[in-house]
Protein backbone atom coordinates (compact mmCIF):
# COMPACT_ATOMS: atom_id res chain seq x y z
CA UNK A 1 0.00 0.00 0.00
CA UNK A 2 1.23 3.23 -0.75
CA UNK A 3 2.14 6.03 2.16
CA UNK A 4 -0.55 8.19 0.52
CA UNK A 5 -3.13 5.84 0.75
CA UNK A 6 -2.38 5.42 4.43
CA UNK A 7 -3.29 9.38 5.05
CA UNK A 8 -6.54 10.41 6.61
CA UNK A 9 -8.74 12.40 4.80
CA UNK A 10 -11.29 11.95 2.16
CA UNK A 11 -11.36 13.00 -1.92
CA UNK A 12 -10.43 16.32 -1.29
CA UNK A 13 -7.10 15.93 0.29
CA UNK A 14 -4.54 17.48 -1.29
CA UNK A 15 -1.38 15.60 -2.55
CA UNK A 16 1.96 16.41 -3.11
CA UNK A 17 5.19 14.54 -5.01
CA UNK A 18 7.99 14.38 -3.82
CA UNK A 19 11.12 13.74 -6.36
CA UNK A 20 14.17 12.93 -5.36
CA UNK A 21 16.91 10.34 -5.45
CA UNK A 22 18.18 10.45 -1.98
CA UNK A 23 15.87 7.92 0.22
CA UNK A 24 16.72 9.79 3.17
CA UNK A 25 15.78 13.38 2.05
CA UNK A 26 12.73 11.61 0.35
CA UNK A 27 11.79 10.18 4.48
CA UNK A 28 12.07 13.27 5.30
CA UNK A 29 10.14 15.32 3.05
CA UNK A 30 7.26 12.92 3.17
CA UNK A 31 7.31 12.97 6.99
CA UNK A 32 7.39 16.42 7.25
CA UNK A 33 4.07 17.06 4.71
CA UNK A 34 2.57 14.11 6.18
CA UNK A 35 2.26 15.60 9.86
CA UNK A 36 0.97 18.92 7.71
CA UNK A 37 -2.15 16.42 6.73
CA UNK A 38 -1.33 15.87 3.19
CA UNK A 39 -1.36 12.60 0.80
CA UNK A 40 2.15 12.37 -0.38
CA UNK A 41 3.88 10.25 -3.15
CA UNK A 42 7.33 10.19 -4.29
CA UNK A 43 9.59 9.63 -7.02
CA UNK A 44 13.70 9.22 -7.44
CA UNK A 45 13.75 10.59 -11.68
CA UNK A 46 12.27 12.40 -13.70
CA UNK A 47 10.91 9.41 -15.30
CA UNK A 48 8.98 7.91 -12.85
CA UNK A 49 7.70 11.57 -11.90
CA UNK A 50 6.19 12.25 -15.33
CA UNK A 51 4.57 8.67 -14.75
CA UNK A 52 3.10 9.32 -11.51
CA UNK A 53 1.80 12.66 -13.01
CA UNK A 54 -0.02 10.70 -15.50
CA UNK A 55 -2.12 8.60 -13.10
CA UNK A 56 -2.67 11.17 -10.72
CA UNK A 57 -3.60 14.61 -9.51
CA UNK A 58 -1.39 16.71 -7.12
CA UNK A 59 -1.62 20.17 -5.76
CA UNK A 60 2.12 20.48 -5.76
CA UNK A 61 5.53 18.74 -6.40
CA UNK A 62 8.71 19.25 -4.51
CA UNK A 63 11.30 17.98 -6.64
CA UNK A 64 15.66 18.30 -6.12
CA UNK A 65 17.63 20.54 -9.00
CA UNK A 66 19.76 17.29 -9.58
CA UNK A 67 18.25 13.46 -10.66
CA UNK A 68 19.73 11.08 -12.20
CA UNK A 69 18.19 11.30 -16.27
CA UNK A 70 17.90 14.72 -16.27
CA UNK A 71 17.68 18.36 -14.15
CA UNK A 72 14.89 19.60 -12.09
CA UNK A 73 14.44 22.61 -14.64
CA UNK A 74 13.59 19.79 -17.35
CA UNK A 75 10.52 19.23 -15.02
CA UNK A 76 9.55 22.63 -14.24
CA UNK A 77 9.20 23.28 -17.84
CA UNK A 78 7.47 19.55 -18.72
CA UNK A 79 4.88 20.89 -15.94
CA UNK A 80 4.54 24.00 -17.24
CA UNK A 81 3.78 22.60 -20.46
CA UNK A 82 0.67 20.60 -18.89
CA UNK A 83 -2.65 21.45 -19.38
CA UNK A 84 -3.12 21.64 -15.82
CA UNK A 85 -1.64 24.73 -13.09
CA UNK A 86 0.51 22.52 -10.45
CA UNK A 87 2.62 24.81 -8.36
CA UNK A 88 6.16 23.20 -8.26
CA UNK A 89 9.09 24.31 -5.95
CA UNK A 90 12.39 23.04 -6.50
CA UNK A 91 15.02 22.10 -4.13
CA UNK A 92 19.05 23.70 -4.79
CA UNK A 93 22.37 23.53 -4.01
CA UNK A 94 23.01 25.96 -0.67
CA UNK A 95 24.10 29.50 -2.06
CA UNK A 96 23.27 28.49 -5.85
CA UNK A 97 21.63 31.34 -6.84
CA UNK A 98 22.21 30.87 -10.43
CA UNK A 99 20.26 27.97 -10.13
CA UNK A 100 16.98 29.72 -8.16
CA UNK A 101 16.92 32.08 -10.69
CA UNK A 102 16.97 29.60 -13.66
CA UNK A 103 14.10 27.88 -11.71
CA UNK A 104 12.08 30.55 -10.95
CA UNK A 105 12.54 31.76 -15.01
CA UNK A 106 11.66 28.42 -15.54
CA UNK A 107 8.30 28.86 -14.33
CA UNK A 108 9.09 27.52 -10.70
CA UNK A 109 6.76 28.45 -8.12
CA UNK A 110 9.52 28.99 -5.64
CA UNK A 111 12.57 27.61 -4.17
CA UNK A 112 14.22 26.33 -0.87
CA UNK A 113 17.54 25.78 -0.43
CA UNK A 114 19.71 22.55 1.25
CA UNK A 115 19.90 21.63 3.90
CA UNK A 116 16.10 22.08 4.08
CA UNK A 117 14.63 23.93 6.43
CA UNK A 118 11.77 22.21 7.76
CA UNK A 119 9.61 26.16 8.93
CA UNK A 120 10.87 27.40 5.35
CA UNK A 121 9.43 24.07 3.98
CA UNK A 122 6.22 24.69 5.34
CA UNK A 123 5.37 28.24 4.50
CA UNK A 124 6.67 27.20 0.88
CA UNK A 125 3.65 24.27 1.17
CA UNK A 126 1.16 26.40 2.68
CA UNK A 127 1.83 29.15 0.40
CA UNK A 128 0.91 27.02 -2.70
CA UNK A 129 -1.87 25.08 -1.67
CA UNK A 130 -3.57 28.02 -1.32
CA UNK A 131 -3.29 29.15 -4.88
CA UNK A 132 -6.56 30.11 -5.86
CA UNK A 133 -7.89 27.87 -8.49
CA UNK A 134 -6.55 29.56 -12.44
CA UNK A 135 -10.27 29.68 -13.53
CA UNK A 136 -11.12 31.31 -10.12
CA UNK A 137 -8.59 33.94 -10.35
CA UNK A 138 -9.52 35.09 -13.69
CA UNK A 139 -13.01 35.69 -12.16
CA UNK A 140 -11.55 38.21 -9.66
CA UNK A 141 -11.88 42.03 -10.20
CA UNK A 142 -9.52 43.70 -12.52
CA UNK A 143 -8.53 47.03 -11.52
CA UNK A 144 -6.59 47.15 -14.93
CA UNK A 145 -9.25 48.31 -17.19
CA UNK A 146 -9.14 48.73 -20.97
CA UNK A 147 -9.65 46.03 -23.84
CA UNK A 148 -6.51 47.51 -25.99
CA UNK A 149 -4.10 44.55 -27.45
CA UNK A 150 -1.24 45.92 -24.92
CA UNK A 151 -3.76 46.14 -21.68
CA UNK A 152 -5.30 42.51 -22.23
CA UNK A 153 -1.21 41.42 -22.76
CA UNK A 154 -0.44 43.00 -19.11
CA UNK A 155 -3.59 41.55 -17.50
CA UNK A 156 -2.58 37.77 -19.15
CA UNK A 157 1.00 38.12 -17.48
CA UNK A 158 0.14 39.10 -14.56
CA UNK A 159 -2.75 36.02 -13.89
CA UNK A 160 0.53 34.08 -14.92
CA UNK A 161 3.00 35.72 -12.68
CA UNK A 162 0.51 35.64 -9.86
CA UNK A 163 1.07 31.64 -9.72
CA UNK A 164 4.54 31.76 -8.93
CA UNK A 165 6.82 33.85 -6.26
CA UNK A 166 9.30 35.20 -8.43
CA UNK A 167 10.44 38.42 -7.76
CA UNK A 168 9.12 40.96 -10.33
CA UNK A 169 10.51 43.88 -11.68
CA UNK A 170 7.92 47.01 -13.75
CA UNK A 171 8.94 49.10 -15.99
CA UNK A 172 7.59 51.72 -17.42
CA UNK A 173 7.10 55.27 -17.40
CA UNK A 174 5.86 57.58 -14.30
CA UNK A 175 2.31 57.61 -13.67
CA UNK A 176 1.61 53.69 -15.99
CA UNK A 177 0.25 52.27 -12.96
CA UNK A 178 2.94 49.86 -12.01
CA UNK A 179 2.13 49.93 -8.43
CA UNK A 180 -1.11 48.90 -9.39
CA UNK A 181 0.11 45.70 -11.25
CA UNK A 182 2.11 44.90 -8.39
CA UNK A 183 -0.89 45.06 -6.22
CA UNK A 184 -2.98 43.04 -8.75
CA UNK A 185 0.19 40.52 -8.95
CA UNK A 186 -0.41 40.23 -5.13
CA UNK A 187 -3.77 40.42 -4.62
CA UNK A 188 -4.48 36.89 -7.27
CA UNK A 189 -1.87 35.24 -5.93
CA UNK A 190 -1.27 32.57 -2.90
CA UNK A 191 0.03 35.58 -0.75
CA UNK A 192 -3.42 37.61 -0.70
CA UNK A 193 -4.68 37.15 2.40
CA UNK A 194 -1.47 38.99 4.22
CA UNK A 195 -0.01 42.50 4.05
CA UNK A 196 1.06 44.57 0.62
CA UNK A 197 3.33 46.87 1.83
CA UNK A 198 4.33 49.70 -0.83
CA UNK A 199 7.92 51.51 -0.15
CA UNK A 200 9.37 54.57 -2.12
CA UNK A 201 12.57 53.87 -1.75
CA UNK A 202 13.25 57.58 -3.07
CA UNK A 203 11.76 59.17 0.11
CA UNK A 204 13.48 57.35 2.73
CA UNK A 205 17.11 59.41 3.91
CA UNK A 206 19.65 57.07 3.88
CA UNK A 207 20.60 56.77 7.41
CA UNK A 208 17.46 55.30 8.06
CA UNK A 209 17.38 52.70 5.62
CA UNK A 210 18.51 50.13 7.23
CA UNK A 211 16.40 50.46 10.38
CA UNK A 212 13.11 51.22 8.04
CA UNK A 213 13.96 48.19 6.24
CA UNK A 214 14.41 45.71 8.34
CA UNK A 215 13.65 47.48 12.28
CA UNK A 216 15.95 47.54 14.83
CA UNK A 217 16.53 46.64 18.71
CA UNK A 218 15.77 48.26 21.57
CA UNK A 219 18.77 50.78 22.77
CA UNK A 220 19.98 50.14 18.93
CA UNK A 221 20.83 54.03 18.46
CA UNK A 222 19.56 57.48 20.21
CA UNK A 223 15.50 57.13 20.32
CA UNK A 224 15.31 53.80 19.80
CA UNK A 225 13.20 53.03 22.89
CA UNK A 226 11.77 50.21 22.19
CA UNK A 227 11.99 46.65 19.39
CA UNK A 228 10.93 47.68 16.51
CA UNK A 229 10.42 46.30 13.07
CA UNK A 230 10.75 46.76 9.53
CA UNK A 231 9.37 46.82 6.21
CA UNK A 232 10.17 43.21 6.02
CA UNK A 233 8.47 42.29 8.76
CA UNK A 234 5.12 43.71 8.22
CA UNK A 235 5.19 42.46 4.84
CA UNK A 236 5.78 38.99 6.12
CA UNK A 237 4.16 36.31 4.69
CA UNK A 238 2.81 39.28 2.10
CA UNK A 239 4.58 41.41 -0.36
CA UNK A 240 6.96 43.92 -0.61
CA UNK A 241 6.62 45.95 -2.99
CA UNK A 242 9.91 48.67 -4.18
CA UNK A 243 8.85 51.48 -5.85
CA UNK A 244 11.71 53.59 -7.53
CA UNK A 245 14.17 50.79 -6.32
CA UNK A 246 17.02 52.43 -9.00
CA UNK A 247 17.28 54.97 -5.61
CA UNK A 248 18.34 53.16 -3.72
CA UNK A 249 22.04 53.65 -2.32
CA UNK A 250 24.41 51.51 -3.23
CA UNK A 251 25.22 50.07 0.71
CA UNK A 252 21.68 49.40 1.23
CA UNK A 253 21.60 47.49 -1.86
CA UNK A 254 24.28 45.27 -0.37
CA UNK A 255 22.16 44.53 2.71
CA UNK A 256 19.11 44.14 0.69
CA UNK A 257 20.93 41.53 -2.00
CA UNK A 258 21.87 39.34 0.99
CA UNK A 259 18.19 39.43 2.33
CA UNK A 260 17.07 37.97 -0.77
CA UNK A 261 19.41 35.20 -1.15
CA UNK A 262 19.16 34.50 2.25
CA UNK A 263 15.82 35.30 3.38
CA UNK A 264 16.88 35.95 6.70
CA UNK A 265 17.42 39.87 8.22
CA UNK A 266 19.05 41.27 11.27
CA UNK A 267 17.41 43.96 13.31
CA UNK A 268 19.65 47.11 13.61
CA UNK A 269 21.69 46.63 17.31
CA UNK A 270 20.35 42.49 16.88
CA UNK A 271 22.85 39.95 17.09
CA UNK A 272 21.32 37.05 15.18
CA UNK A 273 19.22 36.60 12.07
CA UNK A 274 15.69 36.10 11.78
CA UNK A 275 13.82 34.50 8.75
CA UNK A 276 11.33 36.28 6.82
CA UNK A 277 8.96 35.14 3.89
CA UNK A 278 8.36 37.92 1.38
CA UNK A 279 7.26 38.21 -2.36
CA UNK A 280 9.63 41.39 -3.63
CA UNK A 281 8.26 43.11 -6.34
CA UNK A 282 10.33 45.92 -7.44
CA UNK A 283 9.35 48.83 -9.87
CA UNK A 284 11.22 51.80 -11.32
CA UNK A 285 10.52 54.55 -14.37
CA UNK A 286 14.40 54.74 -14.57
CA UNK A 287 16.31 51.99 -17.63
CA UNK A 288 18.20 49.63 -14.91
CA UNK A 289 20.11 47.90 -16.89
CA UNK A 290 21.66 51.56 -17.77
CA UNK A 291 22.26 52.16 -13.91
CA UNK A 292 23.81 48.75 -14.31
CA UNK A 293 25.68 50.24 -16.85
CA UNK A 294 26.55 53.32 -15.15
CA UNK A 295 27.80 51.46 -11.93
CA UNK A 296 25.00 53.30 -10.06
CA UNK A 297 22.72 49.55 -9.44
CA UNK A 298 24.44 46.28 -8.66
CA UNK A 299 24.35 43.85 -11.03
CA UNK A 300 24.04 41.07 -8.66
CA UNK A 301 20.91 42.54 -7.38
CA UNK A 302 19.69 43.73 -10.72
CA UNK A 303 19.65 40.07 -11.52
CA UNK A 304 17.76 38.72 -8.18
CA UNK A 305 14.89 41.62 -8.66
CA UNK A 306 14.30 41.06 -12.32
CA UNK A 307 14.24 37.55 -12.61
CA UNK A 308 10.62 38.51 -14.23
CA UNK A 309 10.06 42.01 -16.30
CA UNK A 310 6.39 43.48 -16.45
CA UNK A 311 6.36 46.56 -18.83
CA UNK A 312 3.51 48.59 -18.49
CA UNK A 313 2.39 50.66 -21.80
CA UNK A 314 2.20 53.95 -21.67
CA UNK A 315 -1.61 55.14 -21.97
CA UNK A 316 -1.02 57.23 -25.52
CA UNK A 317 -0.36 53.57 -26.76
CA UNK A 318 -3.95 52.61 -25.28
CA UNK A 319 -6.02 55.47 -26.45
CA UNK A 320 -8.87 53.16 -27.17
CA UNK A 321 -9.18 52.46 -23.69
CA UNK A 322 -8.95 55.90 -22.55
CA UNK A 323 -12.84 56.35 -22.59
CA UNK A 324 -13.32 53.30 -20.04
CA UNK A 325 -10.96 54.89 -18.15
CA UNK A 326 -12.30 58.17 -17.57
CA UNK A 327 -15.85 56.99 -16.93
CA UNK A 328 -13.77 55.11 -13.74
CA UNK A 329 -12.11 57.81 -12.89
CA UNK A 330 -15.26 60.23 -12.66
CA UNK A 331 -17.30 57.39 -10.94
CA UNK A 332 -14.89 57.29 -8.25
CA UNK A 333 -14.68 61.62 -7.91
CA UNK A 334 -18.54 61.06 -7.60
CA UNK A 335 -18.70 58.52 -4.90
CA UNK A 336 -15.34 60.76 -2.83
CA UNK A 337 -17.32 63.90 -3.63
CA UNK A 338 -21.00 62.85 -3.14
CA UNK A 339 -22.29 64.94 -5.96
CA UNK A 340 -23.92 63.92 -9.03
CA UNK A 341 -21.36 62.08 -11.74
CA UNK A 342 -19.79 64.37 -14.35
CA UNK A 343 -19.49 63.27 -18.12
CA UNK A 344 -17.46 64.00 -20.68
CA UNK A 345 -18.83 65.59 -23.55
CA UNK A 346 -17.54 64.04 -26.96
CA UNK A 347 -15.37 67.01 -27.84
CA UNK A 348 -13.94 66.89 -24.69
CA UNK A 349 -13.21 62.83 -24.51
CA UNK A 350 -11.92 63.31 -27.98
CA UNK A 351 -9.15 65.89 -27.23
CA UNK A 352 -8.34 63.60 -24.44
CA UNK A 353 -7.99 60.61 -26.74
CA UNK A 354 -5.77 63.05 -28.76
CA UNK A 355 -3.79 64.21 -26.37
CA UNK A 356 -0.09 62.22 -25.55
CA UNK A 357 -0.24 62.24 -21.58
CA UNK A 358 3.34 62.46 -20.72
CA UNK A 359 2.44 61.93 -17.09
CA UNK A 360 -0.15 58.91 -18.35
CA UNK A 361 -2.99 57.64 -16.03
CA UNK A 362 -2.01 59.97 -13.31
CA UNK A 363 -2.07 62.77 -15.27
CA UNK A 364 -5.53 61.96 -16.52
CA UNK A 365 -6.68 61.32 -13.08
CA UNK A 366 -5.24 64.79 -12.16
CA UNK A 367 -6.62 66.14 -15.55
CA UNK A 368 -10.29 65.44 -14.45
CA UNK A 369 -10.51 65.87 -11.06
CA UNK A 370 -9.64 69.91 -11.70
CA UNK A 371 -12.18 69.65 -14.67
CA UNK A 372 -14.67 68.25 -12.29
CA UNK A 373 -14.03 71.07 -9.90
CA UNK A 374 -13.83 73.82 -12.20
CA UNK A 375 -16.58 73.04 -14.31
CA UNK A 376 -19.50 72.62 -11.70
CA UNK A 377 -21.22 71.06 -14.33
CA UNK A 378 -22.67 67.58 -15.42
CA UNK A 379 -20.89 68.18 -18.48
CA UNK A 380 -17.03 68.81 -18.91
CA UNK A 381 -16.66 70.24 -21.70
CA UNK A 382 -13.01 71.00 -23.79
CA UNK A 383 -12.18 74.45 -22.41
CA UNK A 384 -12.49 72.56 -18.70
CA UNK A 385 -9.90 70.31 -19.11
CA UNK A 386 -7.22 73.03 -19.67
CA UNK A 387 -4.47 70.63 -21.42
CA UNK A 388 -1.15 71.46 -21.95
CA UNK A 389 -0.35 72.12 -25.43
CA UNK A 390 2.85 70.15 -27.09
CA UNK A 391 6.00 71.74 -27.07
CA UNK A 392 6.76 72.61 -30.57
CA UNK A 393 10.83 72.59 -31.46
CA UNK A 394 10.00 75.11 -34.64
CA UNK A 395 11.97 78.26 -34.03
CA UNK A 396 14.01 76.92 -31.17
CA UNK A 397 17.01 78.99 -32.29
CA UNK A 398 15.17 82.29 -31.74
CA UNK A 399 12.90 81.12 -28.80
CA UNK A 400 16.73 81.53 -26.67
CA UNK A 401 16.44 84.69 -24.79
CA UNK A 402 19.22 85.69 -22.49
CA UNK A 403 22.17 83.17 -21.09
CA UNK A 404 21.55 79.55 -21.89
CA UNK A 405 21.75 78.73 -17.89
CA UNK A 406 18.88 81.51 -17.36
CA UNK A 407 16.79 79.69 -20.10
CA UNK A 408 16.58 76.38 -18.70
CA UNK A 409 16.02 77.42 -15.11
CA UNK A 410 13.25 78.97 -16.60
CA UNK A 411 12.30 75.51 -18.49
CA UNK A 412 12.94 73.82 -15.63
CA UNK A 413 10.47 76.68 -13.45
CA UNK A 414 7.73 76.56 -15.77
CA UNK A 415 7.90 72.68 -15.84
CA UNK A 416 7.79 72.24 -12.30
CA UNK A 417 5.15 74.78 -11.62
CA UNK A 418 3.06 73.04 -14.15
CA UNK A 419 3.12 69.65 -12.39
CA UNK A 420 2.76 71.20 -8.91
CA UNK A 421 -0.45 72.93 -10.27
CA UNK A 422 -1.82 69.81 -11.85
CA UNK A 423 -1.04 67.61 -8.60
CA UNK A 424 -2.54 70.60 -5.93
CA UNK A 425 0.77 70.91 -5.05
CA UNK A 426 1.42 67.21 -3.81
CA UNK A 427 5.12 67.21 -4.32
CA UNK A 428 5.81 63.58 -3.93
CA UNK A 429 2.86 63.49 -7.19
CA UNK A 430 4.30 66.05 -8.63
CA UNK A 431 7.99 64.24 -8.79
CA UNK A 432 6.39 61.17 -10.21
CA UNK A 433 4.50 63.04 -13.26
CA UNK A 434 8.09 65.13 -13.60
CA UNK A 435 9.93 61.41 -13.63
CA UNK A 436 11.84 62.30 -10.85
CA UNK A 437 12.52 61.33 -7.06
CA UNK A 438 10.75 63.80 -4.45
CA UNK A 439 14.49 63.91 -3.49
CA UNK A 440 15.81 65.51 -6.82
CA UNK A 441 12.39 67.66 -6.77
CA UNK A 442 13.41 69.08 -3.61
CA UNK A 443 16.15 69.94 -4.52
CA UNK A 444 15.33 71.48 -8.04
CA UNK A 445 12.70 74.03 -6.10
CA UNK A 446 15.18 75.04 -3.55
CA UNK A 447 17.29 75.85 -6.21
CA UNK A 448 14.70 77.51 -8.13
CA UNK A 449 13.47 79.31 -4.98
CA UNK A 450 9.79 77.91 -5.28
CA UNK A 451 7.78 77.45 -2.14
CA UNK A 452 4.68 75.52 -1.19
CA UNK A 453 1.69 79.06 -0.81
CA UNK A 454 0.64 79.58 2.23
Amino acid sequence: MKKSERRSGGAQEHRVLVIDDEPDIRELLELTLAKMGLGVDSAGSIAEAKRRLREARYQLCLTDMRLPDGEGLDLVRHIAGLAGDIPVAVITAHGSAENAVAALKAGAFDYVSKPVGLEQLRALVKSALSLPELGAAAQEGQPLLGTSAALRQVRDTIAKLARTQAPVHICGESGSGKELAARQIHALGARRERSFVPVNCGAIPDNLMESEFFGYRKGAFTGAQEDRGGFFQAASGGTLFLDEVAELPLPMQVKLLRAIQEKRVRKVGATQEEPVDVRLISATHQDLAARVEARAFRQDLYYRLNVIELEMPPLRECREDIAVIAAAILERLRAQSGQPAARLSPAALAELQGYDFPGNIRELENILERATALSGQEEIKPEDLRLQPAVSHEGAEGALEGPLPAYLDRVEREAIMSALAKTGFNRTAAAKLLGVTFRALRYRMQRLGIREPE
